[in-house]
């Protein structure tokens, strides 16, 4: 073949595999991508609960960044701490952009449907067949027991005590729906180990546990280091020795999003995986609750979930 038609061929072949490579490869129109929109708007929008410690708090006398992207109505990193929210800031920082915080309730953080008010809620909540109806699964970050509190001076010693007592719960939270007996957990065998509770719903922890320091309730339901940040508080509180079950919270991606969310939740799978194996999320939970509540979450097949992500 003459040279000359050798170096045309040879350019031919390469219009032909760039248009082929162009076709094949992912979205990234911001307005049709989640991954590109976050990247070029330069900010991550994630989930504050400010009186949620030592998962999420602000921090007393800190200022707002002066130069921030975040709007006005946002609140910024430097403002906020606790595991969830550092785990937030990790996300961002891979991401290359800058973390920003809203405080919609937890209720409407699992309906779904958040307008794209909120790109990602790391938020201890826990993966549940329910709440896959309106989210997303992205791969687990820590694995937490769930415990019963009780009163110092109370009779009960073991959760089958507690039968057809008043426990408290948070609202939509996974510990409601097990004690409902309707929670169900992708890759976990769970045992009913209270009957016909009735239960009492809190939207948040904090006035629930309040609630049951007051003797307004027989015990309250919840993960462990909530439990103990109450004792630790001084609050007149107790384990019961066993608990209840453990369950692996994740990142949350609302389903509802104009934006195809598959890029975005494959680079934050990305992103948790690898800070699980070079130990930055042990180091981060080691820091926060004096223990590695991570290790077991690291080893979560997220294919059990039998999710597409769109």
């Amino acid at each position: 073949m003459p040279a000359r038609f050798a170096v045309a061929a040879f350019s031919l072949a390469l219009v032909i595999s760039a248009c082929s490579s162009s076709a094949a490869a992912p979205s990234v129109d911001p307005t049709t991508d989640e991954l590109a929109h976050i990247q070029a708007r330069g900010t991550l929008l994630g989930y504050a609960e400010l009186d949620y410690p030592p998962q999420s708090l602000r921090k007393e006398g800190v200022a707002r960044a002066a130069s921030t992207k975040c709007l006005p109505n946002q609140i910024t990193a430097q403002e906020v701490t606790g595991f969830d929210i550092e785990t937030t800031k990790l996300v961002a920082q891979k991401l290359g952009v800058e973390a920003c915080f809203v405080q919609p309730t937890f209720t409407e953080v699992t309906a779904g449907g958040w307008g794209d008010r909120l790109d990602i809620a790391y938020a201890s909540g826990a993966i549940n067949a329910k709440r896959m109806e309106k989210l997303f699964m992205t791969q687990p970050y820590y694995y937490i027991p769930q415990r019963f509190l009780v009163r110092n001076d109370s009779p009960y010693q073991k959760p089958s005590d507690l039968d057809g007592k008043t426990l408290g719960t948070c609202t939509s939270c996974t510990v409601e729906s097990y004690l409902q007996g309707t929670l169900k957990i992708p890759g976990v065998d769970l045992v009913q180990k209270v009957k016909d509770p009735k239960l009492a719903g809190f939207e948040t922890e904090g006035p629930g546990i309040d609630a049951l320091a007051n003797d307004d309730l027989d015990a309250f339901l919840t993960s462990e280091p909530v439990a103990l940040e109450a004792i630790k508080e001084g609050k007149p509180l107790r384990l019961l020795d066993e608990g209840a079950f453990s369950m692996y919270p994740s990142g949350f991606v609302d389903k509802g999003s104009s934006l195809s969310a598959k890029a975005f939740v494959d680079r934050v799978n990305e992103i948790i995986r690898t800070a699980h194996a070079d130990g930055t999320l042990k180091a981060m939970s080691q820091e926060w609750f004096g223990t590695d509540y991570t290790t077991q979450a690291g080893k979560f097949d997220l294919s059990l979930l039998g999710q597409e992500v769109k």
